[in-house]
């Protein structure tokens, strides 16, 4: 098949405007693909390669030669800001053939909303959470809205493939799907798909359609690609080290003053000078402390401010003035940010991205190279770890750079095996159930429990949950008020449950604290958590603000600008760290290898590690004893394998041991002290991890441990199934205390 010949005029005009000489491989497979068969299509490709045209080129065809009666195309994405970023692009596109482009999210007028369901017709942009709300208080139009639709576009679906909100998306996709009689072919977009036939299976989950996943020749990936490591404080790790000459070092610093306070920090000052960059970090405190560090440093050089921030808690206001500086080709402002801009927002021509410390995931690392490199240039990330001195007398964990290792880790596990975090599918999603059971109710009213169940337990995502659970959670909910029985015998939304439903927070099932909104006059700088007492200082907008009033009614925070340095808080972040990026740090530690985007401080420091890493034995057992009764404990886990080894430790072999004072640092090692030897210990955990035992003993005596956003109204015992049975990872803590057996 010729894919540009089959492509509608309007489409193929579009191209000879755009000045392409030839189609791009993704967007002819994706042609043959959506052209060519029936089936959901699954494309991966690098970032800027094109994607979006190539699933929209073929579509937009499709749909102009056959009009439907009703919005023909949804298209999801996990922020605001993609749609409004793809709107522009869209309407480009689609102007000439007559096919309107409509938005639905939170900043979008009502007038334009009025106008859709008035007349459904073209493409729909919208977040998952708006979606669920347009389910709930817009079900009665939902028919009208989409029984034409022929395509959902899921786009960045990799960021829905590990968390609630992805099994959110899809329980609307299949409750719209039923509710307006439509079968649409669905089409995931991604540049990160690390198992793209489990993630294939989870696009078609609750579609009667198989998914195609084009295989095309992307072209060589080229990256610029350095790591460098700071000590917060001099010395630095190669000072004396004559003997690395041949080990690019810094290029020659021209900042003076306050490179000695934080080195680290004047290395990003001084190689963003000129530059349009990005400076990502992996929490919002993070992300405010190192953009008043960097405008401090403007301050003390008497430069003109030239940084900007961008991350989740901050007021539209100041995202939409980065994003669009951003958009500047001609602009030399940076930008620190968290995963807001980790997704695919235009942002023009970037130089360089830079990382502090290490990310989670192989995922959030390819998705920030990715936001470089666009017009034709090589992606380019420079890796900034940064440590403080181990004390004189540190025990032997302290002496590993585990930011280092990791950062190492995740980009050799890409370099060398293409892997990227698969989709988490065998969850039990408890605190969703609530959430989509609620949800249900709301939108259709009352309803038998029977009914109820026919609705909700079919959705693919919960699959694993029976129906024995599922009574246990409607009693539940009879018994706590968030839903009544008529005189009819028919379930309804209680008053408990109304004072949810009823909050627009409720769309939402990712985790969120009680914010107050952060003022200074009249302006809204963004949002905070535990408020501070009048007269004390808080951090946001990349400043420090002294509190003037709290207002906890209203929850509002009125402050005033200062000088000064504190850190922020937004509430905790929990990073989800991938079991084979640990046994890759494992073997970064064992291997005599040299990595060629390593620096000169980088390389030392790795070199030290590898010394205490041999010295210490850790090559040769997971357990290293410190002196003492004091033990530490290495497993090589990820999160949730690690999380199941420290309740196995405590719960099953503490007293066999006597194990005491057991001290995680999690996903990393364990110390602890004990009064039995190495051998006794492997002994121990070995066989008692070859015996059958329930998993919910992992779950300490009265512990409730509450993970998602609803499961505060789930059941106790659901909850701790949930906990037991879907998130510690005990099948994989078993294998590896299986192969400690040689150590017995």
């Amino acid at each position: 098949m010729n894919v540009f010949d089959r492509y509608a005029p309007f489409v193929q005009d579009f191209v000879y405007r755009a000045g392409w000489q030839n189609l791009r491989g993704v967007q002819n497979a994706a042609g043959e693909a959506i052209f060519g068969t029936d089936s959901n299509v699954l494309l991966t490709a690098s970032t800027a390669s094109g994607k979006t045209e190539a699933a929209f080129f073929p579509i937009l065809t499709l749909l102009d030669e056959e009009p439907p009666q009703s919005v023909g195309v949804l298209y999801i994405a996990p922020l605001k800001a993609l749609i409004n970023d793809q709107f522009g692009r869209l309407n480009e596109l689609c102007e000439e053939a007559g096919i309107a482009v409509y938005r639905w999210h939170g900043d979008v007028p009502q007038s334009q909303k009025r106008r859709l369901l008035k007349k459904p017709s073209g493409i729909l942009q919208i977040t998952p959470e708006s979606l669920e709300s347009l389910m709930i208080n817009k079900y009665m139009e939902i028919p009208s809205l989409f029984h034409d639709l022929r395509f959902i576009v899921i786009d960045e679906i990799h960021s829905l493939l590990r968390g609630d909100r992805g099994m959110q998306t899809f329980c609307l996709i299949e409750r719209m799907c039923r509710l307006a009689g439509c079968q649409p072919r669905r089409i995931g977009l991604s540049a990160t798909i690390g198992n793209p036939q489990a993630a294939g299976r989870f696009l078609a989950a609750g579609s009667s359609r198989p998914t195609v996943i084009p295989q095309f020749e992307g072209g060589k990936e080229v990256w610029r690609l350095s790591m460098e490591h700071f000590f917060n404080s001099a010395p630095q790790a190669d000072e004396g080290k004559d003997e690395i000459a041949d080990i690019p070092a810094l290029e020659p610093s021209t900042d003076s003053a306050p490179t000695a306070a934080d080195p680290g920090m004047a290395y990003i000052f001084e190689h963003t000078r000129g530059r349009k960059c990005l400076i990502f970090t992996n929490s919002r405190e993070e992300c405010e402390s190192v953009c008043q560090h960097l405008r401090q440093y403007c301050e003390a050089k008497h430069e003109p401010d030239r940084f900007l921030i961008h991350h989740g808690n901050l007021s539209a206001s100041y995202r939409e003035s980065a994003e669009e500086e951003m958009k500047d080709d001609d602009s030399l402002l940076s930008v620190c940010a968290t995963a807001t801009l980790e997704l695919g927002i235009d942002i023009g021509r970037l130089e360089r991205a830079f990382q502090i410390d290490a990310p989670f995931t192989v995922s959030g690392f390819l998705q920030r190279m990715g936001r470089t490199g666009r017009r034709g240039n090589p992606s380019e990330m420079w890796f900034v770890m940064r440590e403080e001195h181990p004390e004189a007398r540190a025990m032997l964990p302290d002496m590993i750079p585990w930011y280092l290792i990791q950062g190492i880790a995740l980009v050799q596990l890409y370099i060398e095996e293409r892997f990227v975090e698969p989709p988490r599918t065998e969850r039990l999603p408890y605190s969703l159930l609530y959430h989509q059971t609620m949800s249900t109710l709301a939108s259709c009213g009352e309803m038998t429990p029977a009914e109820l169940a026919s609705r909700v337990l079919p959705l693919s995502c919960f699959h694993r949950i029976t129906q024995e659970d599922y009574k246990t959670l409607l009693r539940h909910l009879l018994e706590t008020d968030h839903i009544n029985r008529t005189e009819n015998g028919g379930l309804i939304v209680g008053i408990t449950g109304e004072r949810i439903v009823n909050n627009y927070k409720f769309y939402a099932v990712f985790q969120e604290n009680i914010e107050y909104s952060v003022r200074a006059g009249s302006e809204e700088l963004g949002t905070i958590v535990k408020p501070p007492p009048v007269g004390d200082k808080i951090a946001i907008a990349g400043r420090v603000w002294v509190v003037e009033e709290v207002d906890h009614k209203k929850r509002d925070v009125y402050c005033t600008l200062v000088k000064g340095n504190i850190p922020a808080y937004f509430g905790d972040v929990a990073g989800d760290i991938h079991t084979r990026i640990l046994e890759r740090m494992y073997r970064v530690l064992e291997e005599d290898k040299r990595y060629p985007y390593l620096m000169r401080h980088a390389v030392c420091r790795l070199a030290d590690a590898r010394a205490h890493f041999s010295l210490s034995g850790m090559a040769n057992t997971p357990l290293i004893h410190l002196g003492g009764n004091m033990w530490a404990l290495f497993p090589w886990l990820g999160s949730y394998a690690f999380l199941a080894m420290e309740r196995f430790l405590k719960v099953r072999c503490a007293e066999q041991l006597g194990l005491r004072g057991l001290n995680p640092s999690r996903p990393y090692y364990i110390q602890f002290t004990m009064k039995v030897d190495a051998a006794a210990f492997f002994r121990v955990v070995t066989e008692e991890a070859e015996k059958e035992f329930d998993p919910l003993v992992l779950v300490y005596p009265k512990e409730i441990p509450v993970f998602e956003k609803y499961d505060e109204f789930v059941p106790a015992e659901l909850i701790r199934k949930g906990f037991a049975l879907g998130v510690l990872d005990i099948e994989d803590m078993k294998q590896r205390v299986k192969t400690w057996k040689k150590y017995r």
